[in-house]
């Protein structure tokens, strides 16, 4: 059963919210990141992307970057833009998106329910990404970005989740991006109570998005377990910062893929390979998403294409039947020549928010080929998570993107 607790909020003070409240940090790069720290000096990017307020020479990896992160983290809070709540709360966090709400519990996940399978990964971790946050999550001892969870909807916390929100939000903005972002605290001891035990009814949880951030914290957790052997477990590194979203209301987006060559084959010869394992038919210019399962959007020579994946290739199991999969198995690998792509520099992945016109952009530019993806499943994802198994390489792509700083868990002892 799932175990997730309340915790004392570190967070913006009123009104410093839409002003803190910034993008991931591996969605940004430093050049964007630099260029919004310039503008804002309260965007968490200082905290997050502190290598933005250092020579722009120095290794992501110096260092001096968590240094930087914990003095901008303290300054924060020392100046009062982040207070830290008196009592543990549970916290609501709704955003919307054209018109579609989201709406997560924010709390503090159990480092031995991920260890234990209880919250369950679809996704590998490298050891590089993993490395860069346990360093930064260990020298600031606190837990900057939340790891966005989900779990199979269920009526009696539905109903309470809408009922907290007909009260006054403590933030209510709308960021650059057109998206609303909306909090609530829940303080209430029965609020409290009910759901933390409904929580305890859920067998499974699953990560939606943030697997990295999600071992740098178990591991940091595991970490201080060793430097405190005397540990009774209510310790706050053994939890870890998450916002916990019912299935039925969360949105993916096509993770799309663009390729550099076609192998050393000219037009005419690709399409004959690809006829082994696709019908194609063509689309003429207007750009083309895949409107089902088994079907691919590829734009080739200025012209669309709709690729729909033949009977024989087609199956039932739960990773091998990914739209992802009969892709990278049938066409990029056996035509293409891309064997890795986790490592092979000749593709590159658009998130789907980018929209269509990016894919014609970068053939345009720097690419000879781009394949429009139909959305990954949340049931296809609990399928592959449930069996055990992992999603080939980006498989999901969230939206929208859950904001860091407006929550933060403290760590220290």
């Amino acid at each position: 059963m799932a175990l997730f607790q309340a915790f004392r909020a570190v967070r913006p003070a009123e009104g410093k919210a839409e002003k803190v409240a910034a993008l991931p940090y591996d969605v940004v790069s430093r050049e964007e990141a630099r260029e919004i720290g310039e503008k804002n000096p309260y965007s968490f990017l200082h905290v997050d992307r502190a290598e933005m307020d250092l020579d722009p020479g120095i290794d992501l990896y110096d260092a001096k970057v968590y240094r930087k992160a914990k003095e901008n983290l303290d300054r924060f809070q020392a100046e009062g833009t982040l207070i830290q709540d008196e009592k543990p709360n549970y916290y609501l966090y709704e955003l919307t998106m054209d018109g579609n709400s989201q709406t997560g519990v924010v709390a503090c996940a159990s480092i031995d329910d991920y260890r234990n399978n209880v919250i369950k990964k679809h996704e590998n971790t490298r050891a590089d990404k993993e490395e860069d946050r346990i360093r930064h999550v260990d020298t600031c001892s606190m837990q900057t970005g939340p790891i966005f969870l989900a779990y199979r909807a269920k009526e009696e916390l539905q109903n309470k989740i809408g009922e907290i929100k007909t009260q006054t939000p403590v933030y209510d903005f709308v960021s650059e991006d057109g998206i609303e972002h909306r909090v609530w605290v829940i303080s209430e001891a029965a609020d409290v109570a009910m759901i933390e035990e409904a929580f305890a009814k859920i067998p499974a949880i699953y990560i939606a998005d943030g697997h990295h951030r999600c071992a740098s914290a178990v591991k940091v957790g595991l970490k201080r377990r060793e430097q405190h052997p005397d540990y009774t477990g209510e310790e706050e590194f053994n939890y870890f910062l998450s916002v916990i979203f019912p299935d039925e209301e969360l949105q993916i987006l096509d993770y799309n893929r663009v390729v550099k060559d076609l192998n050393g084959m000219d037009v005419d010869a690709f399409l004959a390979a690809i006829e082994e394992h696709f019908m194609i038919e063509k689309k003429g210019r207007i750009p083309y998403r895949p409107e089902k399962k088994g079907a691919f959007g590829m734009f080739l020579e200025d012209e669309w294409y709709c690729l729909t994946a033949k009977k024989e290739i087609r199956s039932e199991d739960a990773v091998e039947g990914l739209d992802v999969s009969l892709l990278q198995n049938y066409l990029l690998n056996p035509v293409l020549g891309i064997e890795d792509p986790k490592t092979d520099k000749r593709i590159d992945f658009v998130g789907g928010i980018r929209g269509l016109a990016e894919l014609e952009r970068r053939v345009h530019t720097d690419m000879k080929v781009a394949f429009s993806m139909y959305p990954t499943s949340i049931g296809e994802l609990f399928a592959v998570a449930d069996a055990g198994r992992l999603m080939p390489p980006k498989s999901t792509w969230f939206e929208p993107k859950l904001r860091s700083g407006l929550f933060l868990h403290e760590i220290e002892q």
